[in-house]
């Protein structure tokens, strides 16, 4: 064992513990499948990572990911946690404003340009669920057929059953039955556009925090931020009930949302409020078709590990 460089970042927040925590081993090097996985086991955070020299000449960094059950090709938020703590810690970028990470998903392109993160939406393949497995992920969430306006699964990495809901109180309501979406093998990610807001934003705000949480104080402070889309993220199924916001899933649900005219080409989401946090995606579809997906990032975290 040595000692080795190492963070705990809070992704998609700009303030500390309201976002998706993350913890980067900067010096993989030399450590074996178990050890990474054990160490992940130990974190007991939704996803550790390691950083690693590249074996692409095009890359700056590579980065394995690992949740508490196993290794994953490709997330959102350790990509652009690993990013910023790589940076923190002196990465020099090959190209100006620009970063190149290297996962089991391939090559993924990050925009650096001093301030917000964005990495682009891996490439997607996308289906229509089984009306039989719909049908039962939609039993195992407390939902009737007819406020699922739209399902698809959602592969870029990891693979989730997106479901878009009627409207975002009902996402907010949910509460799952987790043993049976883990015995179902389903990572679930649920949706739902707001109602429109006006001037009267926080009273809104507070109107659907009551509804949800029958009337207690919500925990994250509300920015004032519109918000487009209301996001949650079941993943009893890889260990996690509910993940307090989730990159590849807002990466899937842009490129399907945005395609089919569910959204704009544009649009802010938000995800974590029942969980007392506030995390908030950045969407953004540029001209030749290229979604990106950004967010914030906060180091809590900074010193050495031994491993």
């Amino acid at each position: 064992m040595k000692s080795r460089p190492f963070k705990q970042v809070d992704v998609f927040t700009a303030t500390a513990y309201f976002g998706n925590p993350l913890a980067v081993v900067l010096d993989g090097q030399d450590l074996d499948d178990a050890a990474m996985q054990r160490f992940a086991q130990w974190t007991n955070l939704s996803e550790t990572t390691f950083l690693l020299p590249p074996t692409d000449a095009t890359a700056d960094y590579r980065v394995r990911i690992f949740t508490p059950g196993g290794e994953l090709p490709f997330a959102g938020h350790p990509t652009i946690g690993s990013c910023h703590a790589w940076l923190q810690a002196g990465g020099k970028p090959k190209a100006a404003g620009r970063v190149v990470q290297q996962c089991g998903a391939g090559l993924v392109p990050l925009r650096h340009d001093g301030g917000r993160l964005a990495f682009a939406a891996p490439p997607l393949k996308r289906s229509a669920p089984s009306p039989a497995l719909l049908a039962k992920v939609a039993g195992a969430l407390g939902l009737k057929a007819q406020q699922i306006v739209a399902a698809q699964m959602l592969v870029n990495g990891p693979a989730w059953l997106g479901l878009l809901l009627d409207d975002a109180d009902a996402v907010l309501r949910l509460t799952p039955d987790h043993r049976l979406l883990k015995e179902l093998g389903v990572e679930a990610g649920v949706a739902g556009v707001p109602a429109a807001r006006d001037d009267s934003l926080l009273i809104g705000r507070s109107n659907r925090e009551a509804r949800a949480f029958g009337h207690r104080p919500a925990a994250a402070p509300d920015d004032g931020e519109k918000i487009d889309l209301e996001v949650r993220a079941f993943a009893a199924a890889v260990g996690v009930e509910e993940d307090p916001v989730t990159g590849s899933l807002n990466a899937g649900l842009a490129e399907w949302l945005i395609a089919d005219g569910h959204m704009p080409e544009r649009y802010v989401a938000a995800q974590g409020q029942c969980l007392g946090r506030a995390g908030r995606v950045y969407i953004e579809r540029d001209s030749d078709g290229t979604v990106w997906v950004g967010g914030d990032a906060v180091t809590c975290v900074d010193g050495h590990v031994t491993l």
